[in-house]
């Protein structure tokens, strides 16, 4: 950790800003790589049934709604959670 301390202290205000900026977008895009796998699996299990070369309309409109839901839980979340660590900051 004494590493990485020190390389990061040789660093100006500005380049640990562009630093900090590109692990935020890291881990934005870890995080939607993962909503995006848990809303695939949990769609999947849910909404198909019989798995074939296509999906018929129930199953198009199920996994549809699924996804819509699952987006919806997490926007919700993520604002309560962002509302929260704002409250704490102030």
């Amino acid at each position: 950790m004494d590493s990485l301390g020190s390389s990061l202290s040789g660093l100006t205000g500005s380049q640990k800003d562009e630093l900090m900026e590109k692990v935020k977008q890291e881990i934005a895009l870890a995080n939607f790589q993962e909503l995006l796998t848990k809303i695939t699996e949990k769609c999947f299990k849910q909404c198909i049934s019989k798995p074939g070369t296509s999906l018929d309309n129930s199953e198009q409109k199920c996994v549809a709604m699924c996804m819509d839901r699952y987006i919806d839980a997490y926007n919700a979340v993520s604002k309560a959670y962002s509302s929260r660590i704002q409250q704490e900051r102030h």
